[in-house]
């Protein structure tokens, strides 16, 4: 039973209720109960677990484990019921109860399979769940065109996931050019394959297009005068777009960069100390994780905001499939992208020793990384010693362009290249109400007083606003 317990503290530990997981009291319904088992088989498959679960004696709004008296065992219209459901559920799926006892409650918890090959039906009928509700599936046809995808050719990965039809001519001279530099020599003629940067059916998937010399992906340093996003943003610096080897480089150079030392001269006896405005090896490791873990599938890259207090890293996509939280912060790391991983380990950019973590939480506590959902957020705060650090910060930003910014249409068109690499002519006219002719000449001055640049060809490059430290 300890195997169960040990399930049962991870699922606790969640912060949310999930497609694949269920938590009730003392509720029983003979049907629903089939229902349920249907929407959390068919909801596993969605997010690419083995099993869901059905967990009664917990109060499902504050995780209070309360005990129950369910009973499973018990005949329904002279049939065990345990029999009743798996008879009513197509195709059998070998469902299991298990009961424990935790800290002298009683727990009862439902492991359910999930759905393989074809979805999981009660009574004829497919369900899901929408939130914490269960749904008919056909209400939400997009949920089914999804789970049916997963149940043909498996949960999506970056790898068996074509990039867009726009992006299937790629190519890789930045990789080449960065696996030589660390030493590592990688043939024309078996990269594709050894790399596995296209789907069984020879499309480029969506690893090649963030490995690719050019893409549609920004990544943004967003730098805030103030301690949130509300605050006026004082500078956006783009690093996207690119080879995503490349971007990371140039944003780890940027928090260098930007990690002042400031001199504590506070109880001075003999010598001053020098502090750091960070710690820059957790910062590393938080770009690092946030590159290796992001959820590339949604063609969503990590967001880096600076504020005058704090650097918070976000990254796309939770934890990883079979990842619990305990392990998370313990060092036991789940990629959340494995052949990514694969690459990052083999360019020795990281290690699979599962230290990051474990250094960010050693330097910040805990509380620094926040897991939810859909994301995870890493807050490495700023220690200042007797100076406004964001001054400092920002002196080292507030560079030529605003010296050479002359009028509000510059800015204006500079604000929307930051905010929009990939912004056409046309759009720019619309956004500014400038005629062809205006733009193009403003184009032309920011071009030559050498605050913009042009990346790539005039249909497919992007903009680049040069603003560097």
């Amino acid at each position: 039973m300890d195997k169960f317990r040990d399930i049962f503290e991870n699922l606790l530990s969640l912060k949310d209720e999930y497609e694949w997981l269920d938590f009730k009291e003392n509720w029983f319904s003979k049907d629903e109960i089939g229902e349920y088992i249907s929407a959390i088989s068919n909801g596993a498959s969605l997010c690419g677990k083995e099993n869901g679960y059905i967990v009664w004696g917990v109060n499902d709004k504050t995780k209070k484990v309360v005990g129950t008296n369910i009973n499973f065992d018990r005949d329904i219209d002279s049939e065990p019921y345990k029999h009743y459901l798996a008879r009513n559920l197509k195709p059998s799926i070998a469902f299991d109860v298990v009961e424990f006892t935790y800290d002298g409650k009683r727990i009862v918890m439902i492991i359910v399979p999930c759905a393989k090959s074809v979805k999981t039906k009660y009574k004829g009928v497919d369900y899901i769940r929408i939130g914490s509700s269960k749904e008919r599936i056909d209400k939400y046809p997009e949920y089914e065109i999804k789970l049916n995808n997963i149940l043909v050719i498996g949960f999506p990965t970056i790898v068996n996931t074509p990039a867009p039809d726009y992006a299937q001519e790629l190519t890789f001279e930045k990789l080449f050019i960065y696996y030589g530099a660390k030493g590592i020599s990688l043939r024309k003629d078996t990269f594709i394959k050894s790399l596995k940067l296209k789907t069984k059916n020879g499309q480029y998937n969506i690893m090649a297009y963030i490995l690719s010399d050019q893409n549609s992906i920004p990544i943004r340093v967003s730098i805030f005068n103030g301690k949130d996003k509300s605050s006026p943003l004082f500078s956006v610096k783009e690093f996207g777009n690119t080879c995503i080897m490349y971007s990371m480089d140039k944003i780890l150079e940027y928090g260098d960069a930007i990690n002042i030392i400031q001199a504590d001269e506070r109880g001075r006896i003999s010598e001053r100390i020098d502090v750091p405005l960070f710690d820059y090896e957790s910062f590393h490791e938080a770009i690092l994780n946030a590159f290796i873990h992001n959820k590339w599938l949604t063609l969503n890259a990590p967001q880096i905001s600076v504020f005058t207090d704090r650097i918070e890293i976000l990254s796309h996509g939770g934890l990883a499939i079979d990842q619990d939280e305990e392990g998370f912060y313990n060092g036991s790391s789940i990629p959340v992208n494995e052949v990514l991983a694969s690459i990052f380990l083999q360019l020795r950019i990281s290690e699979r020793s599962g230290r990051g973590v474990p250094k960010i939480v050693a330097a910040y506590g805990k509380d620094s990384i926040k897991v939810e959902k859909n994301r995870i957020t890493v807050t490495i705060p700023f220690k200042k010693i007797g100076v406004n650090a964001f001054d400092i910060v920002s002196n080292k930003v507030s560079n030529k362009v605003s010296n050479k910014v002359t009028n509000k249409t510059e800015n204006k068109i500079l604000e929307l290249m930051r905010d929009n690499p990939n912004i056409t002519i046309q759009q720019i006219m619309v956004k500014t109400a400038l005629s062809e002719p205006g733009v193009k000449k403003n184009l032309k001055r920011l071009k030559e007083k050498e605050i913009i640049k042009r990346i790539g060809s005039n249909k497919t490059g992007y903009w680049e606003v040069i603003d560097e430290t």
